[in-house]
């Protein structure tokens, strides 16, 4: 059996670091232009050319997304980023225009094309003429069932498909909307989608002003509502088994603790059904109890087993976030991000998905290069931090605590 990549989100450079350090085999990231995902921090060119250099010396492939909808007048800037980034040797564009399909393949044949998502591919035939436009792998619609998805692989075994397993989902069919653009001027096509969908809505009757009515779903749907988050995890052997050559993770506008983690998580869970099914299947629970720890909505398996699941979240749109990162351990120091306090009940985040639990029983806080005792570290500061029991740290874990909140707005 292939082993299938886990594609991790890179909004930028530190988030492609965590990325790469937590076990992605491929990333994807934006520039400052035309990728659909404007408040990104996303990549000058150094910077992408450092982010580049930074995956392929550790064997981590790195793909640019180039797939907003171009108008005539986008093309002259399109042609000039292709031409800068082609110097980098990215592994893949993502495209989803035609026209800029045809532009990367006269300015940069060398470098593989990707059809993205916003493509709306449903189908084999589909994937049959981007195969014969020169793509090597289409992201496949979120609306596909596992059964479609194997169908398709079925029919075109030499495409390489990916398919999103993780993150937040449109309400529009693969993000085609235009909520945002009527409602407060922002394109979501060219990236810069304010998330209209999230927002709560009524009905006012012409002659009752004042009198809201919430917006309800019949037996035909509805079409403004406020999706759950995908989370394939738990059918993500049946996604392998079904020839799935990617497995993409949304998040560039997430955090880097949100990177880490979710990449974690599907880096072990892939390895696992590989190597042992049941082994996977026992780990299951403790897997997702760590994508609990993220932010995020509430989640659902979205298409994958049919469209049976409910995939609205009614109540609110905000989003769950009940842990605080509070560091990353380096060179035998944590890197403090977030305030930790002696007496403080932490988890330890490694790598390889483990979690321990621990106590902070003391804090040695670096002043002018020498540790000094103190009762606390502030963000941005090094420290060295005792614990109520003895344990082997690995490079780039992540220290966190729990935290009673209310769920954050959109």
């Amino acid at each position: 059996m292939r082993k299938p990549e886990v594609l991790s989100p890179a909004g930028n450079l530190e988030k492609l670091k965590f990325a790469v350090d937590f076990g992605a085999d491929a990333v994807y990231l934006g520039g400052k232009l035309f990728n659909l995902r404007a408040k990104a921090g996303n990549f000058t060119i150094d910077e992408m050319a450092e982010g580049i250099d930074y995956a392929h010396s550790r064997g981590v492939k790195v793909y640019i997304t180039l797939n907003a909808f171009a108008r005539n007048s986008d093309f002259k800037a399109v042609e000039e980023f292709v031409d800068a980034v082609k110097t980098l040797s990215p592994d893949a564009f993502i495209v989803s225009d035609l026209g800029v399909l045809k532009t990367v393949k006269e300015r940069a044949p060398e470098i593989d094309v990707h059809i993205s998502t916003q493509a709306n591919t449903t189908n084999y035939r589909a994937v049959e003429v981007y195969k014969s436009l020169g793509a090597s792998r289409v992201v496949l619609a979120r609306e596909l069932s596992i059964p479609e998805i194997r169908e398709i692989k079925e029919r075109v075994p030499d495409m390489e498909l990916e398919v999103f397993v993780h993150g937040a989902m449109c309400m529009a069919y693969s993000g085609r909307c235009l909520l945002s653009n009527y409602l407060s001027h922002r394109e979501s096509n060219k990236g810069a989608c304010s998330q209209s969908c999230r927002w709560k809505y009524y009905v006012v009757e012409e002659t009752r002003p004042g009198e809201f009515y919430p917006i309800e779903e019949d037996e035909s749907g509805t079409y403004i509502f406020n999706s759950k988050d995908l989370c394939a995890l738990p059918v993500l052997d049946e996604l392998i088994d079904a020839g799935v050559d990617s497995l993409k993770i949304e998040g560039r506008v997430k955090s880097a603790y949100y990177v880490a983690v979710t990449t974690s998580v599907y880096r072990r869970a892939v390895d696992l059904i590989l190597s042992d099914r049941e082994a996977f299947r026992k780990e299951l629970p403790h897997l997702l109890e760590e994508l609990e720890k993220v932010s995020h909505r509430p989640y659902t398996l979205g298409f994958l087993k049919g469209g049976n699941e409910v995939l609205q979240h009614y109540e609110t749109s905000s989003y769950i976030r009940n842990y605080k990162f509070l560091g990353i351990f380096k060179n035998g120091l944590w890197q403090v991000r977030n305030k930790v306090r002696v007496g403080d009940e932490v988890e330890i985040f490694t790598p390889s998905a483990e979690c321990l639990r621990l106590k902070v029983q003391g804090i040695r806080v670096l002043k002018k290069g020498k540790p000094v005792d103190s009762d606390s570290a502030n963000p941005n500061q090094q420290a060295v931090i005792s614990f109520d029991r003895e344990v082997e740290i690995p490079e780039k874990a992540i220290l966190r605590r729990k935290e009673v909140t209310e769920p954050v707005a959109v």
